[in-house]
């Protein structure tokens, strides 16, 4: 325990522990990890302390590494690795005082099993690091490689580099608009910015339920870029449309706004259950369905079907840094795979003359531009349908020749989630 009453001890640290060991063991880990009754029961306080130094972690989990790296010969288990990275984090990043954060993440090491052992050598890797801090600011290191490696090949040195400098970055909240006329009103209580199209970048921290308009329903947090792909599909008043893969339902919320007639499905009960609750808060209607969107049998078609597949999500680091870390080079072929089937589906869903818009918040070009050129190759009746530059609140940097979108995380100022976007019609 460190000796400091305003500094959270150790049951706080075992539980950012346990966080960080989850996060990193499996895709959607780290949301796992916060929804664990083990984080649920920890007092406010610890609970988002646990949190912050999890994320602050993972957002700078290659620089640390590199760092540890240097000072250890021997790598020791996981488990010690994982507290080192924490203790590294509070030095570090967070600034937490020298003799908490070291007296505390030896206490750390000590109560896991095996960790007496380590206890010496955690103390002099952090006491090395008080002696000589260590700059965690090398766009290099903040990512994976491999993924460094691809996204320079997909999108230039430069580019990637400017992807990259974002990961240790914390981001804003964005929220959408039941009713953009909101926006005025809502941006001074909320301290927003209003962003094109009428999403608001909010200055507000704390939690997210207490925010003015939550109860009323008024609005519902969703990236900026994740806001894009719905309004694209131009959904009018009184048509149809079917959001696939909805969870957990901000487009869902949006096509339901515009005044569809909006059939939501999900494969997951448990997520789709977040889509009940949103429609539910905001007063908005949606059928909901639980099925897989591939293979789903429904003999109708809709103006609109709005396809948001499942991926890779390596464009949501700045919420989610664990995407980096547990993705793999072979996910993204068999991810492909699952696109690939789920966009035949989608098609069959459409009317004649009908929108399809088909996304996914991925920077893999296999994931986007390559899954829309192998669509448009087998299925006659199809053809992109370009987006017109800014429209639906995309930046204009990512508009492409061809009328699709690649929305980088550094084409808005302060970050957005990256996202490829198409919108095709059936002819």
């Amino acid at each position: 325990m460190n000796d400091n009453e305003d500094i959270p001890g150790l049951p706080a640290r075992a539980a950012a522990l346990d966080l960080l060991g989850t996060a990193l063991s499996r895709r959607a880990g780290l949301d796992e990890g916060l929804n664990h009754p083990a984080m649920a029961a920890l007092a406010p306080r610890d609970r988002a302390f646990a949190r912050a130094l999890v994320m602050a972690t993972l957002r700078h989990l290659g620089p640390i590494d590199a760092a540890l790296q240097a000072k250890i010969r021997k790598p020791p288990p996981e488990r010690i690795v994982n507290v080192l990275r924490l203790g590294a984090a509070q030095l570090l990043v967070l600034k937490t005082p020298p003799h908490a954060a070291v007296g505390a993440t030896v206490d750390l090491a000590a109560a896991q099993k095996g960790g007496q052992a380590f206890k010496g050598l955690v103390n002099a890797v952090l006491r090395g690091f008080t002696r000589e801090p260590v700059a965690l600011d090398d766009p290099a290191l903040f990512a994976p490689q491999w993924l460094a490696a691809r996204w320079a090949a997909a999108f230039g040195a430069d580019e990637a580099r400017a992807v990259a400098a974002l990961i240790a970055a914390e981001p804003a909240t964005d929220l959408t608009l039941q009713d953009p006329a909101d926006a005025a009103e809502l941006a001074p209580e909320l301290e927003a910015e209003v962003l094109p199209a009428g999403s608001l970048r909010v200055g507000l921290k704390g939690e997210v339920s207490a925010w003015p308009g939550f109860d009323a329903g008024r609005w519902w947090v969703q990236d900026a870029s994740a806001a894009v792909p719905a309004r694209l599909l131009n959904i009018q008043r009184g048509e149809t449309a079917v959001d696939l893969c909805a969870a957990p339902g901000g487009k869902t919320l949006q096509l339901a706004a515009a005044g569809g007639k909006v059939v939501a499905v999900d494969r997951s009960a448990g997520r789709i259950k977040r889509v009940s609750e949103n429609l539910a808060r905001t007063g908005l209607g949606a059928e909901v369905i639980v099925a897989d969107a591939a293979e789903w049998r429904d003999s109708r078609t809709f103006d609109g079907v709005l396809l948001d597949a499942p991926c890779s999500a390596t464009g949501t680091f700045r919420r989610h840094p664990d995407v980096l870390w547990v993705a793999s080079p072979a996910d993204i072929p068999k991810l492909a795979q699952v696109q690939a089937k789920l966009l035949d589906s989608a098609a069959r869903r459409v009317k004649p003359g009908g929108r399809l818009v088909y996304c996914v918040c991925s920077l893999e070009p296999e994931e986007g531009e390559g899954q829309v050129a192998a669509f448009l190759a087998r299925t006659p009746g199809f053809a992109l349908d370009p987006i017109a530059p800014g429209e639906g609140g995309a930046p204009e940097a990512s508009l492409r020749e061809d009328g699709t979108l690649r929305i980088l995380p550094h084409h808005r100022v302060g970050g957005t989630d990256g996202f490829y976007v198409a919108r095709l019609r059936r002819t």
